[in-house]
């Protein structure tokens, strides 16, 4: 499979990168009712919400800082050599518009949205948001069978509730895609998690359901390669679901999050474990819990878009082989 140079980025040689109008890294911008938006086979997605953060908000400006860094994204990746512009149509759709006073509407247009998307047959790269966006997108992705998923995070987000009831927050969307029936646990893998707890339910729910959790202690010692093994083996060769909460990284390279945690991976690491999936059946993939009040310096977010310039090469080598 090849693209139309249609979907190809505008380059940096023939428009400044601080110049034009951004979109992710410069690709079109095809809107609903765009006619060529049928062709798409990877699309890029904002999310501009974060209701569902119960500290530090500001992941809803997320999207627009992401498509502002991701100018700086070139056509061909620095080690394989992949250019994904080349072997499939990609394209910037635009936003979800979020109902910012309402959760429960909210969730449901983020999945109408990726329902269309999915009738399309289009993979979509999502751009959060806080990490409860993640849910919506999971209903619209495995209304045919639950997903695996490979997630890279400090937090599980596998709680019950918060404040005594309240069921859809960013610590509670993977509880709930499990009890949706949209994850099939046994199949999921959570690398990273560390941090000071409230206690151990969600551990506790993690073991009881079979997830596989990799605590960043056990990261550490036995190195990405190895553990990043493990995790191709857990997920297998069924379509799988990847999730990347930028606090995953150590605040030292990524401090423009809500909830960061100290003693993560470095920058480097944090594109390797997704150079690391090559080959997995990847039905969709977000990048989330990047807040632009919180990064100063503007390097949270692009490591964040290089970060999803991996996810798009292995999509795109995931597509390309049909």
């Amino acid at each position: 499979m090849t693209s139309d140079p249609f979907f190809h980025p505008v380059s940096g040689f023939d428009l400044p990168r601080f110049a034009g109008v951004p979109s992710f890294m410069r690709l079109p911008h095809l809107p609903p009712e765009h006619s060529r938006r049928s062709e798409v086979d990877i699309g890029l997605v904002g999310v501009p919400w974060d209701s569902g953060t119960t500290n530090r908000p500001g992941p809803r400006h997320g999207p627009r800082q992401l498509r502002d860094a991701s100018t700086m994204i070139r056509a061909q990746h620095g080690v394989s050599g992949l250019r994904p512009f080349e072997m499939v149509n990609c394209a910037d759709l635009g936003d979800v518009g979020p109902n910012p006073a309402d959760i429960q509407d909210s969730l449901d247009r983020i999945t109408a949205y990726y329902d269309d998307l999915v009738q399309a047959g289009i993979t979509p790269l999502t751009a959060g948001g806080d990490h409860l966006t993640s849910l919506p997108v999971l209903r619209a992705l495995a209304r045919n069978g639950p997903l695996g998923m490979v997630l890279f995070d400090s937090h599980t987000d596998l709680f019950h509730s918060y404040f005594g009831g309240t069921m859809y927050t960013h610590g509670t969307p993977f509880r709930r895609a499990v009890e949706e029936g949209l994850l099939d646990p046994k199949r999921v893998v959570q690398i990273g998690i560390r941090g000071t707890t409230y206690d151990s339910e969600d551990r506790d729910f993690a073991a009881s359901v079979g997830i596989r959790v990799i605590p960043i202690e056990e990261f550490h010692a036995r190195g990405p390669g190895d553990v990043m093994a493990e995790a191709r083996q857990i997920v297998g060769a069924a379509p799988t679901y990847l999730s990347y909460d930028i606090d995953f990284v150590d605040p030292a390279f990524a401090p423009g999050t809500g909830t960061p945690e100290l003693g993560g991976p470095n920058s480097y690491q944090a594109l390797q474990v997704v150079r690391e999936l090559q080959g997995v059946n990847l039905v969709g993939a977000d990048m989330v819990e990047v807040s632009p009040p919180f990064d100063m310096s503007g390097n949270t977010a692009f490591l964040a878009v290089s970060i999803m310039f991996e996810m798009l090469c292995i999509m795109a080598a995931q597509r390309a082989k049909g």
